[in-house]
């Protein structure tokens, strides 16, 4: 697996200097160059740690990360978002509330977001604590991102089956939210009991830090909307699916009485951009490769909505997950994609540390 794969980042380049030294700019020269739509998206970083093969030291992995972090504080991103991965070198963070605080010590402006907290693996009072720090250590700048877990062992490691795990996952979510708005928390639940616990300190955010549930599969999406909260969608589901439970979300939203209007949608794509086609191609087809051999498994457990088996797994990403290309094609390919799929929010997963500087150097000052 080429070594691109996981983010090396030294010095900023100085046409990211000058992206920085124009990030008070509103719109600006997105509207110039005609891509209007995509001037009102907002822009965050899927932030993967990935250690393939294990070539260097792992705080090497870790450093590359945050190095790549500061240059997102002083562009035109929104925030990053933080991968949390227990058991597999696909992306070693197991705690991305640990991470988040030394996120916090080293960035002035970038909200914090977690992409997940898998809720399902915590006691629900631990993660209302620690999101609840890190957003006072941040100057509240924390994104709540929660979801429930898909890796089978994690679930095994973790003594949860998946067959609960989504109720667990909710009542955790119900938990949190109760922790973080009453001043003494009282709740009976089917996993947890509380009586006249003060749970401190509180979020520095009021009433509380913006959430996000991740929603990959249709249930998760339409419990989401009955229960009204925002969701987030999933690297790995291709662009039509991610346009259909957009739309399926819209409308049991509406349907449960919440509004669609104001909530801001991040929908995470993985990028690779590279000068020429055929690297982007490359990077693109190692990254896939990598998914489905570490993330996913060998086998490639892909299935058609319909029933029977996908085609070949890495031949899927390529088709219609990953976007890549030249800078100038990633840049149309998004305002295509973000027409057809009503993109508010872009979570950009860079498939290469040069994916990163192009994306960042040559398409974001186009679309912010």
């Amino acid at each position: 697996m080429p070594a691109s794969w996981v983010a090396a980042t030294g010095a900023p380049s100085d046409a990211i200097l000058r992206i920085s030294a124009r990030s008070g700019d509103t719109h600006t020269s997105g509207e110039a160059a005609g891509y209007r739509y995509l001037a009102r998206v907002k822009f965050g970083v899927l932030q993967f740690f990935s250690w393939p093969e294990r070539r260097i030291p792992i705080a090497q992995v870790y450093q590359r990360a945050l190095s790549r972090i500061e240059i997102m504080d002083r562009t035109g991103y929104d925030a990053v978002w933080l991968a949390e991965h227990h058991f597999n070198s696909f992306s070693v963070c197991p705690s991305v509330h640990l991470m988040g605080t030394h996120v916090a010590a080293r960035t002035q402006r970038l909200r914090i977001g977690t992409a997940v907290t898998l809720a399902a693996f915590y006691h629900p009072l631990r993660i209302a604590e620690e999101i609840a720090l890190l957003d006072v250590l941040s100057g509240g700048r924390v994104n709540w991102g929660a979801g429930r877990g898909f890796d089978a062992t994690e679930f095994r490691a973790f003594g949860v089956t998946p067959q609960e795990s989504a109720d667990r996952f909710r009542e955790a979510v119900e938990i949190v939210l109760a922790a973080w708005s009453a001043d003494r928390l009282n709740y009976a639940g089917r996993y947890f009991s509380f009586e006249n616990i003060e749970v401190l300190p509180k979020p520095m955010q009021q009433p509380h830090p913006p959430v996000w549930v991740a929603a990959s599969s249709e249930p998760a999406v339409e419990w989401a909307a009955q229960r009204g909260f925002t969701i987030m969608m999933d690297p790995h589901s291709s662009h039509g699916e991610i346009a259909r439970k957009r739309e399926l979300y819209r409308t049991r939203l509406e349907a449960a009485g919440h509004r669609m209007d104001g909530r801001e949608i991040p929908m995470a794509r993985l990028v690779a951009v590279a000068e020429t086609e055929a690297k982007a191609e490359e990077v693109a087809r190692s990254g896939a490769g990598w998914i489905v051999g570490s993330y996913m498994g060998k086998s490639g457990q892909f299935f058609d909505p319909k029933g029977g088996p996908q085609k070949d797994p890495i031949e899927r990403y390529l088709d219609g997950i990953v976007v890549y290309g030249t800078p100038e094609k990633v840049v149309d390919d998004l305002q295509r994609l973000g027409e057809e799929m009503f993109l508010d929010y872009l979570l950009a997963a860079p498939l290469s540390h040069e994916s990163f500087l192009l994306f960042t150097e040559k398409v974001l000052p186009k679309l912010v």
